[in-house]
């Protein structure tokens, strides 16, 4: 073979092997946003079953506010048909997930705020129980949150990065939406201890 020839092929091996490192680099870290976004989506439908439960215990409870219950029922309705596959998540897509996500937690807020005028609930063990695991999910939604971000930022670096990127339009990978704040969370909220009797 002559110089110029293994040259090439040298040449091109090298670029073979770089475009396989670079295409499984890619894939692994687009399966690790799959997995992050699985688990956060998981954390929410333990909220939803957990409020599911909780809505039982309080419509126990005898001349409970019909209206705030029916509020938390009709969100965790609308937060538990937004479902998309981690291929799509797109910022819109993102959006309409935090959307009925958020309209569920401020109906939860005012569920629990409403609690407080009923003593006989308050004392209920299941209901106790039931807002202390509630409670946790919270937290565990937030970690799940912070650790699909952590996941997301690393893909999309990845994508954007050059000369990775020209193997991501090849192969058709796309930078993925964080979960952001909502709007409401930008707000601080309005603390009044005037405690006039």
């Amino acid at each position: 073979m002559k110089k110029g020839t293994l040259i090439i092929v040298a040449v091109l091996a090298i670029l073979g092997m770089y475009g396989c490192n670079s295409y499984n680099g890619l894939v692994g870290k687009d399966n690790a946003v799959q997995e992050k976004w699985a688990k956060v989506q998981t954390q929410y439908q333990r909220r939803s079953d957990l409020i599911a439960n909780l809505v039982k215990t309080v419509q126990g409870a005898a001349d409970f506010e019909k209206s705030t219950l029916t509020a938390v029922i009709d969100a965790r309705a609308s937060a538990t048909q937004i479902k998309f596959d981690a291929k799509d998540l797109t910022p819109e897509n993102m959006a309409k997930f935090q959307a009925a996500q958020d309209q569920l937690s401020g109906s939860l807020s005012r569920l629990l705020v409403a609690v407080e005028q009923y003593p006989n609930l308050k004392a209920n063990q299941n209901f106790l129980e039931l807002q202390a695991q509630i409670e946790g999910t919270e937290n565990r939604i937030a970690v799940a949150r912070n650790d699909f971000n952590q996941v997301v930022g690393e893909y999309n670096l990845s994508v954007r990065s050059f000369p990775n990127n020209i193997m991501a339009n090849i192969f058709g990978f796309a930078a993925k939406a964080f979960f952001e704040a909502s709007e409401k969370a930008q707000t601080a909220p309005d603390v009044n201890f005037d405690f006039k009797k």
